[in-house]
């Protein structure tokens, strides 16, 4: 009887050891995957105080304006460079058609969006002459 109580004690005593080194694990697999899931960044938009928004805006304005060719690049090629969803193309005739509109008219139409494209196009922190300069940039590609 003695025998069959020490190895239920004995049993118990490895039971409990095995439960609380699992729940130990358990916590840190917890962190783990806490840790691999988390986000990697933050949205911030202009004017949010919070999370650096106001740095961020005086940031892009203190350099002062960028070129047409530097908005161009960085933000206007990926649909104009090819024509998406019926953009006129660099280098084309049809921004010889589109000038005939007048510079006013197309960069209203650049902040409000048209068709696919929407406002500001792909360039939300561009200014409205940076805008303007980018679409004289493209009217000039025209041959």
């Amino acid at each position: 009887m003695k025998l069959i109580a020490k190895v239920t004690s004995i049993l118990s005593a490895l039971g409990l050891s095995l439960a609380l080194a699992s729940s130990v694990g358990a916590a840190t697999s917890d962190e783990k995957i806490i840790e691999r899931i988390k986000p990697a960044g933050n949205v911030c938009l202009e004017g949010d105080d919070s999370c650096g928004g106001a740095a961020a805006a005086v940031a892009t304005t203190a350099g002062g304006a960028r070129s047409g060719e530097e908005v161009y690049n960085s933000a206007c090629a990926a649909c104009h460079s090819i024509g998406v969803a019926g953009a006129p193309k660099f280098g084309t005739s049809e921004w010889t058609d589109r000038s005939a509109k007048g510079i006013d008219s197309l960069l209203a139409t650049a902040i409000s969006g048209i068709n696919a494209m929407p406002p500001k196009g792909t360039c939300a922190t561009c200014s409205d002459d940076e805008l303007k300069i980018a679409i004289e940039y493209m009217i000039d590609s025209a041959p």
